[in-house]
């Protein structure tokens, strides 16, 4: 694949780097990304793969643009209030880089259709941009069974947390948390609140790893969690360590 003069323009930030250069950027373009929950999350990472110029990215969120979303949530406006999120993230996207090509899933993930979605266009990396926990275990799980890199990330109040997951270079999101807390043991961002700029900050780290990922550079977030502080402006790195009995990616269950 050979860049269009137009390409070489708008990626010329991404070629003068020598950590990317045309051979990587045209990676990105080759490269497919699907992202699960397009809210806080979800949006900054979207917007700034879209930007990176990924060929294709993958939207899956079954929920419509609210007010109340927009204090966080900057891939949408006003103007798409009572919208599906996963068209007005397409429009948005189409809006900001045309070599993107993006496919929409208007539903939830479950145990049903999560395999499906993923395999749908055989996606490269996953970002779990999901704000519950049934969620986030049902796409580690998935993840892991496939052999799909992911990143994970989570937020509420002033605080945010985020890891990778390689497949076979560290431990997935169930060797750290092990099982969902018990239905409404965790209060929501609904409930207790969300500093509108710490998804996006934690979303654009997100985004950041998918590309490191993709081009095979530099240090990723495996066998770390990274946690964030806004409060504190404080980031810190806890180490993980893959369970050997993990239910999902323990020795027993990769010798089965």
């Amino acid at each position: 694949m050979k860049l269009t003069n137009e390409q070489l323009e708008r990626y010329s930030r991404h070629i003068n780097l020598n950590e990317v250069g045309t051979e990587g950027q045209t990676k990105l373009l080759n490269s497919k990304v699907l992202i699960i929950g397009i809210g806080g999350l979800g949006a900054p990472a979207a917007m700034y793969l879209a930007a990176a110029g990924i060929g294709t990215i993958g939207l899956v969120d079954p929920d419509v643009v609210e007010l109340s979303n927009l204090q966080r949530q900057i891939i949408h406006s006003n103007k798409d209030i009572g919208k599906p999120k996963v068209i007005s993230g397409k429009e948005t996207i189409r809006d900001m880089n045309p070599d993107v090509n993006v496919v929409t899933y208007q539903e939830w993930v479950s145990s049903v259709n999560v395999t499906d979605i993923i395999k749908d266009r055989n996606y490269d990396f996953v970002i779990d941009a999901t704000d519950n926990f049934p969620a986030k275990f049902l796409i580690n799980d998935a993840c892991v069974l496939l052999q799909k890199p992911f990143s994970h990330a989570g937020v509420t109040q002033l605080l945010g947390q985020t890891m990778t997951y390689v497949p076979g270079k560290g431990p997935c999101y169930r060797c750290v948390f092990l099982n969902p807390p018990p239905t409404n043991a965790v209060p929501t961002c609904k409930e207790v609140g969300v500093l509108g700029v710490v998804p996006g900050i934690l979303g654009t780290i997100q985004a950041t790893e998918t590309v490191k990922y993709l081009l095979g550079i530099g240090e990723l977030l495996t066998g770390k969690l990274l946690v964030f502080d806004a409060l504190a402006m404080e980031f810190r790195n806890v180490e993980i360590a893959t369970r050997r009995n993990c239910i999902v990616c323990g020795e027993q269950h990769v010798s089965e």
